[in-house]
């Protein structure tokens, strides 16, 4: 006995005619008999006679309008129930080195429209996790950049965005308009701890694993090594403006691929909630109607400060 076939048994058990029930439930007639025939197979009983009026309950039908009611009410306020759960839910999305940062305010104000009931907490993991969390269970949604080990996880490019080398403001290099990673050579690198995300060390540290500098698992951790001990490396675009401070110099990188900024969650299981968050996400990256397709972020200028 499923839910629509009650429905259906219960209008015309209400209205005593099929045609009637048919015209409340917007439903053509022959649909609506044959939920009623199946009904009457599964239960082995006949739950309406025929009369020339229309139709009149059987002491089966009688049995079953009753119980009929009892389970749809019930669903509803299952429903409803569920419903209301989305008032509880807190979605955790996570971040790496400032992913998707930009498009976070326009994502969130699209998802309180759609689903008001959702409040969304940010958690910043580590430069070492590129996965955010999301194997462990720490997040819903990751906001992150590729390239990363993406087994079991399902992913979605929202945007590119350059890298920068932040540079002691002192270096010589700081003054160059632009460089390449190449030019990095013979100073000391902020490096990544042993056991991170062999892509994504290749990629953020693009030099020779034996290169002297500092171990660092944050942003700041990056920015502490530039400033306290000489250090220089990669970083997205987006940090020069995210965190300058005096001290340090940005300088745009040339024949470096940018970093990919995406979307990820774990492929196994659903979970609307976390669509709507997705779905509102991309759609806030992308461009306005009419501009084409979706430009890099811009790089910014080569010195914030000295």
């Amino acid at each position: 006995m499923d839910l629509r076939a009650l429905r259906c048994f219960v209008a015309v058990a209400e209205e005593g005619h099929f045609g009637r029930a048919a015209a409340r439930l917007r439903l053509a007639q022959p649909p609506l008999s044959r939920r009623i025939r199946e009904l009457e197979s599964d239960l082995g009983c006949r739950l309406f006679d025929r009369i020339p009026t229309g139709a009149r309950l059987t002491p089966a039908g009688e049995v079953l309008l009753a119980e009929a009611r009892d389970l749809l009410e019930r669903a509803e306020r299952a429903r409803e129930r569920v419903r209301g759960t989305e008032s509880e839910r807190v979605l955790v999305l996570g971040t790496v080195a400032g992913a998707g940062l930009d498009v976070g305010p326009a994502a969130l104000a699209a998802l309180r429209r759609d689903r008001p009931g959702v409040r969304v907490r940010l958690r910043e993991a580590p430069v070492t996790d590129p996965a955010a969390g999301l194997r462990e269970g720490r997040v819903d949604l990751a906001l992150t950049r590729l390239p990363f080990d993406t087994s079991g996880l399902t992913v979605r490019l929202l945007t590119e965005e350059p890298v920068v080398a932040a540079v002691p403001a002192g270096d010589p290099l700081a003054a160059r308009p632009r460089l390449r990673v190449a030019e990095l050579a013979g100073r000391p690198r902020f490096r990544l701890p042993p056991g991170t995300d062999a892509r994504w060390r290749a990629y953020w540290l693009a030099a020779e694993e034996d290169t002297p500098g500092p171990v660092v698992a944050s942003v700041e951790e990056c920015l502490h090594a530039v400033l306290w001990e000489g250090a220089v490396g990669l970083l997205p675009a987006g940090a020069a403006r995210r965190h300058a401070r005096p001290g340090i110099a940005f300088v745009p990188v040339d024949g470096h691929p940018p970093s990919r900024v995406v979307i990820a969650r774990r492929t196994a299981g659903h979970d609307p909630l976390v669509d709507a968050l997705a779905n509102a996400l991309t759609d806030a990256a992308q461009p306005p109607h009419g501009t084409g397709a979706h430009t890099p972020a811009a790089v910014p200028s080569r010195r914030c400060c000295s």
